[in-house]
């Protein structure tokens, strides 16, 4: 099978787009383990995405579960809602209200709140729990349109091993810049309540194309990049004069 072009090309578009598609999850995983202490930090990250590798081999594996999840269970306004609705739409409001305290503690500050102030770090398990629970919602279409793409398991099986090889690679310099840029941590706090208000319209079947919401956040990226390079440029002229 190694010897059909069409396997190769198979298994490159299935790693691809589980590459892209593990972004956000990586963005999510930068921004729960900063809550945990530094030592901890490498071994959730880790773990976390060790365990978001499983998660969707276990989904691969229960393929005719998985095909059932589109079956609609009731029907509220004319809308028919399935499980895969509702993982989207509870998984997508849950990004949306973790964004949004996250942005409010970062804007409130340490030392000007006494609830921030007193609140006590995250538990280990708490954040690896989230993380689980996150990627089965950001993988769930991607683990569906793999079905629908390759007929053989295994090739899905190696496409995702290799993009969580990637991942594994990526995390600790994303999690170290997200962690060393605040500016970097507010935009990627908004591109995770972006990113919720897409899962919840998605599961109440409003398809926005997926391009443009990585064209926003590509375009974002782009602007505090250069006003990162802006900044840095103005603090090197400082130290020169």
């Amino acid at each position: 099978m190694l010897s059909d072009p069409q396997v190769w090309l198979t298994l490159i578009t299935l790693s691809s787009i589980e590459i892209v598609l593990g972004i956000d999850n990586l963005v999510f995983i930068s921004i729960a383990v900063s809550k945990l202490p530094v030592h901890q930090r490498e071994v959730a990250r880790k773990f976390g995405i060790a365990v978001a590798c499983i998660t969707r081999i276990a989904l691969l594996l229960t393929l005719a579960w998985l095909a059932g999840l589109t079956t609609d269970l009731f029907t509220v306004l004319g809308q028919g809602i399935s499980v895969r609705d509702l993982v989207l739409i509870l998984g997508g409001a849950f990004l949306v209200v973790k964004g949004v305290m996250e942005i409010r503690d970062s804007i409130v500050g340490e030392h000007e709140s006494e609830d921030v102030h007193t609140k006590p770090l995250a538990s280990f398990w708490m954040v690896i729990a989230q993380i689980a629970v996150i990627d089965i919602v950001f993988s769930l279409d991607s683990v569906i349109a793999a079905v629908g793409l390759a007929n053989q398991t295994w090739i899905m099986v190696v496409a995702i091993l290799l993009a969580v090889a990637v991942m594994l690679m990526a995390a600790t310099p994303l999690g170290k810049f997200i962690d060393r840029n605040p500016t970097i941590k507010m935009l990627a706090l908004a591109f995770i309540v972006l990113i919720g208000v897409y899962l919840v319209a998605d599961g109440l079947e409003v398809h926005i194309p997926r391009g443009y919401i990585y064209g926003a956040m590509g375009f974002s990226a782009l602007v505090e990049i250069l006003n990162l390079w802006a900044r840095r440029n103005s603090r090197r002229r400082v130290l020169e004069t």
